[in-house]
């Protein structure tokens, strides 16, 4: 935008908009494929915002840690990330791990504002979704073989 003098005109540089990131995350396990449907979270995530920096973390058991995905998001030039849990509830973990390793963060990147949201299971539209899942679930034909995937 130019700026005016009585004898000079001048450009202001354009303001160059703050790097977002997006950190969520979970829990974790032993059995590798209990992350799918966090990978494709975040995969989704990415889709529909393809200028947001995402990564995926975990309390435990697989890479990378909440410290070493928001290390990544740091060194990626973000100035503000939105810490997600993928979490149903704001139980132990949520309330009392993160706080903790939120200060980790904070302390070791204090030009990043990290903030922390609250556990995505306490939207309004997760559970609207999860009790359209269960109804869809509580309205299959009973045969297993038709629409009800079995765990091994």
């Amino acid at each position: 935008m130019p700026v005016s003098h009585p004898s000079i005109t001048f450009e202001q540089p354009a303001s160059t908009p703050m790097k977002q990131g997006l950190l969520l995350f979970a829990h974790g396990a032993r059995d590798p494929r209990w992350a799918l449907p966090f990978d494709d979270i975040a995969r989704r995530v990415r889709l529909g915002e393809p200028t947001l920096a995402v990564e995926l973390s975990f309390l435990e058991f697989m890479p990378p840690t909440l410290i070493e995905a928001g290390q990544r998001l740091a060194q990626s030039g973000c100035e503000r990330v939105d810490v997600v849990p993928l979490f149903l509830g704001a139980g132990g973990h949520v309330r009392k791990d993160l706080p903790a390793l939120m200060q980790t963060l904070e302390a070791a990147h204090p030009a990043v504002q990290w903030r922390l949201r609250p556990a995505i299971g306490e939207l309004d539209s997760v559970v609207q979704a999860m009790a359209e899942g269960a109804l869809g679930w509580a309205h299959l034909p009973t045969d297993p073989g038709r629409g009800a995937e079995r765990l091994e």
